[in-house]
């Protein structure tokens, strides 16, 4: 499970041999600037914040992508 303290560069480094998907989970959500290196080093929270998304929100969809890996 993610958490909103999650940095950035941890969650994209968590999802490398997927071919970084959540990349595209985050960039759906309205955040296109992941591959920002300033980026690297925010947490998701404070990544949503500044593009006035739901932490939570996010979060969540984060958690699905990753569970749905799973299955």
């Amino acid at each position: 499970m993610v958490s909103k303290d999650i940095k950035i560069g941890e969650l994209l480094a968590m999802d490398q041999e997927n071919g970084y998907g959540v990349a595209e989970v985050l960039m759906q959500a309205g955040m296109h600037c992941v591959g920002c290196p300033a980026s690297q080093g925010e947490t998701l929270e404070e990544a949503a914040m500044v593009h006035g998304i739901n932490p939570e929100d996010l979060v969540a969809s984060v958690n699905a992508y990753f569970d749905g890996l799973q299955k």
